[in-house]
């Protein structure tokens, strides 16, 4: 009798599995045979499920961020702390998970990288897949307005794409000078943010 197998899985198995590759060899040198052999199966068996490395590593970030948006969202809805202090919570676990997965980070900039370099504007998969962390911040901001937790004359437009910059700016800051500011730039977060809150 055949062995019966869980596609979802094995399809996430590939996907945690070229992420490590990914990390380790850096994404330029990382290749489906690679992650296939790591993963226990054929390179054929791959394509059943991906076309090529640049779909496996979309999805990879995909899964990732769509886990880290979960956890985030979950945390954001589940208590009834100031808006400020949660909206820096979930900014410091960016940076701490950033940090804790530095070679992953450090990956993801390579291939913003190499496919600039291509012509591949990898910003809008960026964007995409920030859009609801950006959203989550808006409403965190408007519910902190509306109670009164927070200065009331705030664009939360604006304000919420300085919290990007800022994330964004630390982890490429991470990637490229290594992680002993985490510290300061948790601090710079801190200070802007509860400059609005009352």
């Amino acid at each position: 009798m055949p062995k019966k197998i869980n596609h979802d899985l094995r399809k996430e198995k590939i996907l945690k599995t070229a992420l490590d590759v990914f990390a380790r060899e850096g994404y330029k040198d990382s290749n489906l045979s690679l992650i296939a052999h790591e993963c226990g199966i054929s390179r054929p068996t791959i394509y059943q499920y991906f076309k090529d490395k640049e779909e496996i590593y979309y999805f990879a970030v995909k899964l990732v961020t769509g886990r880290m948006f979960k956890k985030y969202a979950d945390y954001a809805w589940s208590n009834d702390e100031n808006a400020m202090d949660r909206i820096f919570w979930i900014c410091n676990d960016v940076l701490e998970y950033g940090i804790a997965h530095l070679a992953e980070l450090s990956s993801l900039v390579d291939v913003m990288i190499l496919m600039k370099r291509e012509g591949t504007d990898f910003n809008k998969v960026i964007l995409k897949r920030t859009a609801k962390l950006n959203i989550l911040f808006k409403r965190l901001l408007r519910q902190g307005k509306d109670a009164g937790d927070i200065v009331s004359d705030i664009n939360i437009e604006e304000i919420t794409e300085h919290i990007t910059f800022l994330l964004e700016s630390f982890c490429l800051e991470a990637v490229f000078l290594g992680a002993e500011n985490l510290d300061k730039s948790k601090d710079i977060i801190y200070r802007y943010l509860f400059i609005y809150k009352k």
